[in-house]
C-alpha cells in the first residue's frame, strides 16, 4: 500500500463514480482520494497449499515460497496482475475491478455506490474479499521468540487463539514501522500473521533475512523457526451488525456459539455450503477493518468460492459484496491506519498513537526488539524526563472541500499573525456516516489536543479544521456486552 499514484486506477475510479450519478457530486473528491491509495504490485509466485491451517506446526515442511522470493515492483503491468479465488464471482456481481497490491480487486459493485455500500455495512453487513493480503504461518519452537525480536508484541504470553495488532520494526533501530500486521497465536509453536499486500516483496525479504539470521544464531539451541505462506488461499471479511447472525447460520456444528467469541479471539469451525457439503475447519477471527463487529475467515483455495457463496445466500437481503472504496472510508471513520500513508518506515508506534500495542512487559530499553531503546524513551513524555515525540497522529474535521493526502496543516492565521506549518494530512475523505469531511494526519506535539483549531491548505486555500479524537464513529466491537 505504497503512496505512488496509479493513473490507471484513477481512471477506473472516476469511471466507477460516473456510473452512479446520484452519488457522484458528493463523493467525487472521495474517489479522487481513493485513487491515491492503491497501486499495482508484482505478484508473489502462487502455489496451491493443502488445508494446513489446522495442522500441528510439527507437520510443516518448507514450501516453494520459502525457497524462492519475487520482489515487488510498482510498475507491474496490469496484464501480470493476479486474481483472487473470487475474481469470477466479483465479475458476476458487477464488480468494477482495479489493480491493487498485485491483484485485480473490486473497488465497488454495480448494485451500490461507494457511499451506499459504506452505509449498508454500518446498518446490515458487507462481505469484503481481502484474499490479496498475505497470510503467513510462523512455525517452530522459536516462533514466539523470533516474533519478539522483530515486533514489540509479547507473543510468549499471548493467549492461544488470541490476536494482537503489531508492527514489523525497521532494522535500523530507529523505531520505524516496516509494516503493520495482525498476529494470532494458534499454538505455542504456531502463529498466524496477516501482512499488507502492497508490502509483499519488502516483507518477504525482511522475514527471509531475519529468519535466516535467527536460525544461524539460535538454531543450535533448539529454537529454529520457519515460515509457510498460504498463497492461493481465500480471506474474506464479513462486517456489520448482521455479521454474527449470518455466519452463525452457516456453521455446521451447533456446539459453536459465536456469541462467546469475543473481539480479538479466533476458533476453528466448519461451514455448510454447496448443497450439502461441509468445509474443512476454517480459522474464524473476530475483528476487521471497519470499526463494526465482524469476522475474517481464512479459506483453502478449493473451498473459497463455495463458502463465500454460502455467506451471501445465508444473509439474503442483509448482506452485500463491498469493495475497496467502502473499505477505505469505513476504516478512516474508525480511525484505522493505512500503511504507506498513515504509517511508514519513519513513523514510530508512539508517534502513530499506537503505544497500546506495546505491552508493559516490553516497554524497557532492553526489551529485545529492533528499536526498543528508542521506543522506551519516546514512551516517557519530555515533561517527565523522557524523549517524548515531536509529532502525533490526529483526527480532523474539515470545513469546505475535503482535505487530500499531502495537504499541509498550518496554524490559524488570525489577527495578522503569519501561519506556521504544523503537519501534514495523510488520509481524508467525506464521511458518509457523519456527512462531514474527515481527515487523519500528523501534527506538531502541543497542537494535538482535541478542539485545537487549525487551517488546512486545500488547493492552496486555507480551510478551517478542528483537531478531534478518533474514531470519528464509535466502534462496535463485540466484547461480551452490546456497545452503548
Amino acid at each position: 500500500m505504497q503512496s505512488t499514484r496509479s493513473t490507471a486506477l484513477s481512471r477506473a475510479l472516476r469511471t466507477a463514480v460516473r456510473s452512479h450519478p446520484h452519488t457522484a457530486k458528493r463523493h467525487t473528491s472521495s474517489v479522487a482520494l481513493l485513487s491515491q491509495r492503491f497501486q499495482p504490485q508484482s505478484q508473489h509466485q502462487q502455489h496451491q497449499p493443502q488445508n494446513i491451517l489446522s495442522r500441528p506446526a510439527a507437520s510443516f515442511t518448507p514450501s516453494l515460497t520459502q525457497q524462492t522470493r519475487h520482489a515487488s515492483s510498482s510498475t507491474t503491468p496490469q496484464t501480470d496482475l493476479q486474481k483472487t479465488p473470487l475474481y469470477d464471482l466479483h465479475l458476476s456481481h458487477g464488480g468494477k475491478m482495479v489493480p491493487f497490491g498485485g491483484f485485480h480487486m473490486p473497488v465497488q459493485y454495480s448494485s451500490l455506490g461507494v457511499a451506499q455500500s459504506h452505509l449498508f455495512t454500518r446498518s446490515h453487513a458487507s462481505l469484503f474479499d481481502v484474499s490479496h493480503m498475505v497470510q503467513r504461518l510462523i512455525l517452530g519452537p522459536g516462533a514466539a521468540a523470533f516474533l519478539e525480536r522483530i515486533t514489540p508484541s509479547d507473543c510468549k504470553n499471548l493467549e492461544t487463539h488470541k490476536s494482537t495488532l503489531s508492527a514489523l520494526m525497521t532494522l535500523d533501530g530507529k523505531g520505524g514501522i516496516s509494516d503493520d500486521t495482525i498476529i494470532t497465536k494458534l499454538a505455542e509453536d504456531k502463529f498466524y500473521a496477516v501482512t499488507n499486500a502492497g508490502c509483499r516483496g519488502k516483507d518477504n525479504n525482511y522475514i527471509d533475512r531475519e529468519m535466516a539470521k535467527w536460525n544461524t544464531e539460535m538454531g543450535h539451541e533448539g529454537l529454529k523457526v520457519r515460515e509457510e505462506q498460504l498463497d492461493g488461499w481465500g480471506l474474506v471479511a464479513v462486517q456489520g451488525p448482521k455479521a454474527e447472525e449470518i455466519l452463525q447460520g452457516v456453521l455446521a456444528e451447533e456446539r459453536v456459539d459465536l456469541k462467546k467469541l469475543l473481539f480479538g479471539g479466533s476458533l476453528y469451525a466448519k461451514v455448510k455450503y454447496g448443497g450439502g457439503k461441509v468445509s474443512s475447519p476454517l480459522l474464524i477471527s473476530r475483528g476487521g477493518y471497519t470499526g463494526e463487529d465482524g469476522f475474517e475467515i481464512s479459506i483453502p483455495p478449493a473451498e473459497t468460492v463455495g463458502v463465500t457463496e454460502a455467506f451471501l445466500a445465508a444473509g439474503s437481503e442483509d448482506i452485500q459484496l463491498a469493495g475497496l472504496g467502502a473499505r477505505d472510508s469505513l476504516r478512516l471513520e474508525a480511525g484505522m491506519c493505512l500503511y504507506g500513508h498513515d504509517l511508514n518506515d519513519s513513523i514510530t508506534p508512539v508517534e502513530a498513537g499506537l503505544s497500546w500495542i506495546i505491552p508493559k512487559e516490553r516497554r524497557s530499553e532492553n526489551a529485545g526488539y529492533y528499536g526498543a531503546d528508542v521506543i522506551a524513551k519516546q514512551l516517557v513524555p519530555r515533561s517527565k524526563g523522557g524523549a517524548g515525540v515531536h509529532r502525533r497522529r490526529i483526527g480532523l474535521l474539515v470545513e469546505g472541500a475535503p482535505a487530500r493526502e499531502g495537504a499541509e496543516i498550518v496554524s490559524r492565521s488570525e489577527d495578522g499573525k503569519e501561519a506556521i506549518s504544523l503537519g501534514t494530512v495523510t488520509s481524508g475523505c467525506p464521511s458518509p456516516s457523519l456527512g462531514k469531511n474527515i481527515a487523519m494526519g500528523y501534527i506538531k506535539d502541543g497542537f494535538h489536543k482535541a478542539g485545537t483549531e487549525v487551517d488546512i491548505l486545500v488547493r492552496g486555500r486555507p480551510r478551517k479544521a478542528v483537531v478531534t479524537k478518533m474514531p470519528f464513529v464509535p466502534t462496535k466491537y463485540w466484547k461480551g456486552t452490546a456497545p452503548a
